[in-house]
């Protein structure tokens, strides 16, 4: 387990996937984010663990 709420498991990166495109995510430490640039979303990372909510999301500029 994380012990910095900014982090994120590595292993889980390799695997989790946008859901709205199903394409691999980035992860913005600075913002404790989960970013799909096709979808130009935001997902927010709580605690180490991503909120995978469309919903929940920070819609981006380009």
């Amino acid at each position: 387990m994380n012990k910095n709420k900014n982090t994120i498991d590595k292993k889980l990166l390799e695997v989790i996937v946008c859901p709205v495109t199903k394409e691999k995510l980035e992860y913005d430490q600075s913002k404790s984010e989960l970013i799909s640039k096709k979808a130009k979303l935001a997902f927010p990372v709580q605690n180490g663990i991503p909120i995978m909510l469309i919903d929940k999301a920070r819609k981006i500029k380009d």
